[in-house]
């Protein structure tokens, strides 16, 4: 971890790449939909084991690599409660996912899902007095407001109340997971996802009727984990401490905006005008606020920052 910096040009470059790092998870994350029309497995807890197990897989290899092993177990002891709660953030969201889409609809699961900015932005300012501009909250808005568009050929498919309640439950711990990585930037979180996914793997086992799979669906489910989940949930956590809340919840609805674009190259499923239409306001939302948080920043006072390490 390197010194204090006080120059707002540090301030402007550390944010420009936890945005980019944000992004890069949400890119990743965005090909979910696509790899899971692959899989044709009945039980949503084999999903669930499978795809967490690898995703816990790859975080821990990654850390072995990059940290060595007694790097990972210190990085494991020193996570705290912030660490445990962020990792069973992931744990409540990567199980509500695969199980709330088998009782409603996805549409409805996306829908809610583009809350998290808002919650973030209201859990920040209640339980930490971060500040959320008007201009932050006018692109929060713009984004649910495209995702309702996106959705909105769809919203009279069969719902379920246990459904919509796990699609709810998703975006409101996945926005304290960022708050909580925000507040706490010296806490290194690649730990507590690889203990989140863990986690939700053993709840999987001891609900699954049988974990049995094909080598295909293996294959897919090792995507499905590593890349899908695991790449994400570490570019996710390092990004995010380096961007306000508000901003990398924001960042994270690009998975909204890309998701179809993979289902339609690789599916040939084309999106409804309604999706083009909801994908580019939500897109032209990001970019102005982008220009607008970036062009503050460079032209606004210097402030010290420390640079956490990756």
């Amino acid at each position: 971890m390197t010194e204090p910096s006080a120059t707002s040009a540090s301030f402007g470059a550390n944010e420009k790449f936890g945005a980019l790092l944000v992004f890069g998870s949400a890119f990743f994350w965005s090909f979910g939909g696509a790899i899971a029309r692959f899989l044709h497995i009945s039980d949503s807890w084999t999903i669930v084991f499978w795809r967490c197990l690898f995703a816990g897989l790859f975080l821990l290899a990654f850390m072995l690599v990059r940290d060595g092993p007694r790097g990972t177990v210190s990085l494991a002891r020193g996570m705290g409660w912030p660490g445990i709660a962020v990792g069973l953030c992931f744990t409540t969201a990567s199980t509500s996912f695969i199980i709330a889409i088998s009782y409603t609809t996805i549409a409805n699961v996306v829908l809610l899902g583009a809350g998290v900015p808002l919650f973030a932005a209201l859990m920040s300012w209640v339980l930490f007095r971060e500040r959320v501009s008007r201009f932050t909250w006018g692109a929060i808005t713009a984004v649910i407001f495209g995702v309702a568009i996106m959705v909105s050929e769809s919203l009279n498919g069969a719902v379920s109340p246990v459904g919509d309640a796990l699609a709810l439950l998703i975006p409101v711990v996945f926005a304290f997971a960022t708050v909580i990585t925000r507040r706490y930037p010296h806490v290194r979180m690649t730990p507590a996802t690889c203990f989140g996914c863990f986690a939700a793997s053993a709840i999987a086992a001891s609900q699954s009727s049988d974990l049995s799979v094909t080598p295909g669906e293996l294959a897919l489910l090792f995507a499905f984990g590593a890349f899908n989940l695991g790449l994400g949930m570490a570019l996710f956590v390092t990004g995010a401490r380096l961007v306000p809340s508000a901003l990398a919840a924001l960042l994270g609805t690009a998975e909204t905006v890309l998701a179809p674009v993979w289902v339609a190259i690789i599916h040939g499923e084309v999106p409804s005008g309604r999706t083009i239409v909801g994908g580019a306001f939500i897109f032209l939302a990001l970019l102005a606020y982008l220009f607008n948080e970036f062009r503050g920043k460079r032209n606004g006072p210097g402030r010290a920052v420390r640079t956490p390490t990756p």
